[in-house]
C-alpha cells in the first residue's frame, strides 16, 4: 500500500482482558519501552467487565473482589504507564514476521511491526449451532455468556423461568444471578456424570438456591415457534446417547447454554502457530512462547482457566519473556517435549528449555473425571523422577505440579495418575 507505514513497538500484545493487561504491564516493567495493546471493544477488561459477582483475586490479591473490581487494578495500573491502548480496534492479521494489520474507525487501517506479540484473545461460547440438539428456533435461547452481558451490563432480563444446559462456571453462576433477579430456575442439566464447573460453584450457586442439577442427561427437544415454551430431557447412557423412555417435560420461556468454551485462536492458526488438538490452542513452551519465535500465547488462548488470578501469573511469564525476545532475540537451546498419559487431559506446557527453566518447571493440566485418592506420577526415559499426591481430583478444576528443574535430563516428561478410584 503505497505511503503505508507501519508503526513499530518493542511488545504488541493483542486483547485487553485480564491476560493482556497484566502481560503488557509486565513486558513494559521488564524494559520493553513501547508497548502497545490491541482491543477490539470500547472498553479495556474483556470479560471480567460482566462479572459482577465476588471470588476473584483470592489467590494474586489475597483478597476477595469482583470482576470490573480486579480489571480496575490492572487498568489504574495501566494508566500509570506509557503503555498504548488502542480500543475499537480489530486484528484482522498476524503474520510469522510479527506483522500486524488491524483497523479502527479513528485511524482506519493499521500496520504494526513489533518485536514481540503476546496472543490474549481469550475464548468464546460453543452456541447452539455446534450442539446439533433437535426443535425449533424459537426466541429465548442464549448462551450464559450472552445471558450475563444482558443483564449485568445492559440492564435487560433475557427471562422469567429459565433453563440451563450445561454446568460450567458461566452457567452455574447465572444460575443464581437469574435467581437474584426474580427469575425461577428449573434445573440445570448437564452431559456428564459429574459438573464441569467448580465445587464451590455448584455449592453456591445450585445448592444454596434449591436448583436441581441432573447429571447425565441432555436437552432432546426444544418446543416453541416465536418463545421457547419448554424443553424435553433425557437421561444418556455411557456413550451419551439419549435412553428412550426416561424423557421429562419442562416448562419454561428460556435455555441459557454453558456447554464449552472455544480459545480464540484463528488468528493463531491463520499465522501459522502449531495448535494442540487436545487444548484447542497453541502449543506453548515453559515461557508461554509458541512454535513461532517472538509470538507468546497466555491466558484463554492457550487453555480455558477456571480461576482469573491464574490467568494473570501465566500472563506474567509471558510478558516477561515477550519483553526478553524483544531486546535479546531468540536464544538458542535444545528442548524437551512433555506429554499427557494416563487420567490427563492435557498437559501445559507442552514444551520445554532446561536452558529457560529457574528452580521449577511449572506444570499445568486437567484430568478427564472424578478422582479420590491419587498419585501423579512423573516419568522420564521410563523411570519415575516425581511424585504428587492429590485427596481428590476434578475436570472442573485445573491442576498445577511443580517439577524441581534438579530432577529434569532434558529427555522427554511423561505425566499420569496412578491408582485412585473413579466415582
Amino acid at each position: 500500500m503505497e505511503g503505508f507505514y507501519p508503526m513499530k513497538y518493542d511488545v504488541a500484545v493483542i486483547g485487553a482482558g485480564p491476560a493482556g493487561l497484566a502481560a503488557a504491564l509486565e513486558a513494559r516493567k521488564n524494559g520493553a519501552e513501547k508497548v502497545v495493546i490491541l482491543e477490539r471493544d470500547f472498553e479495556a477488561g474483556g470479560i471480567l467487565n460482566q462479572c459482577i459477582h465476588n471470588g476473584f483475586g483470592l489467590h494474586y490479591f489475597k483478597e476477595e473482589l469482583t470482576g470490573p473490581e480486579y480489571a480496575e487494578r490492572f487498568i489504574d495500573e495501566l494508566r500509570k504507564t506509557d503503555i498504548e491502548l488502542k480500543l475499537n480496534t480489530m486484528v484482522l492479521g498476524l503474520s510469522q514476521a510479527k506483522h500486524i494489520i488491524a483497523v479502527n474507525p479513528q485511524e482506519g487501517v493499521l500496520g504494526i511491526d513489533a518485536g514481540a506479540v503476546v496472543l490474549a484473545m481469550g475464548c468464546r461460547e460453543r452456541p447452539r449451532g455446534s450442539l446439533g440438539i433437535p426443535g425449533t428456533r424459537p426466541a429465548g435461547i442464549f448462551t450464559a455468556g450472552t445471558a450475563q452481558r444482558y443483564v449485568n451490563m445492559e440492564g435487560c432480563m433475557v427471562g422469567k423461568k429459565v433453563l440451563i444446559l450445561g454446568s460450567g462456571d458461566i452457567g452455574l453462576i447465572m444460575a443464581r444471578r437469574m435467581v437474584l433477579e426474580g427469575a425461577q430456575v428449573a434445573a440445570c442439566v448437564e452431559l456428564m456424570p459429574y459438573s464441569a464447573g467448580l465445587r464451590r460453584n455448584i455449592v453456591q450457586c445450585l445448592d444454596d438456591f434449591d436448583i436441581p442439577l441432573y447429571l447425565s442427561s441432555t436437552i432432546t427437544e426444544i418446543r416453541g415457534k416465536h418463545r421457547v415454551e419448554g424443553v424435553v430431557i433425557s437421561r444418556v447412557d455411557k456413550d451419551r446417547k439419549p435412553i428412550p423412555g426416561t424423557e421429562k417435560e419442562i416448562e419454561c420461556d428460556t435455555v441459557l447454554l454453558s456447554v464449552g468454551l472455544i480459545p480464540e485462536n484463528e488468528l493463531s492458526k491463520n499465522a501459522g502457530v502449531e495448535m494442540d488438538m487436545r487444548t484447542k490452542g497453541p502449543i506453548v513452551y515453559e515461557n508461554m512462547e509458541t512454535s513461532i519465535p517472538g509470538i507468546f500465547a497466555c491466558g484463554n488462548v492457550a487453555q480455558v482457566h477456571d480461576l482469573v488470578d491464574f490467568v494473570t501469573m501465566e500472563s506474567i511469564r509471558a510478558g516477561r519473556a515477550a519483553a526478553e525476545y524483544a531486546a535479546h532475540g531468540e536464544k538458542e537451546a535444545p528442548c524437551f517435549e512433555l506429554y499427557a498419559s494416563r487420567g490427563l487431559n492435557y498437559i501445559l506446557p507442552q514444551r520445554a528449555r532446561m536452558d529457560h527453566i529457574d528452580q521449577f518447571l511449572d506444570v499445568f493440566f486437567r484430568v478427564n473425571d472424578i478422582y479420590k485418592d491419587i498419585s501423579i506420577v512423573v516419568k522420564s526415559n521410563g523411570g519415575e523422577i516425581a511424585r504428587f499426591r492429590r485427596d481428590y481430583a476434578v475436570p472442573g478444576e485445573m491442576e498445577k505440579i511443580r517439577i524441581p528443574k534438579k530432577l529434569l535430563t532434558g529427555d522427554e516428561i511423561e505425566v499420569s495418575l496412578k491408582g485412585g478410584e473413579q466415582e
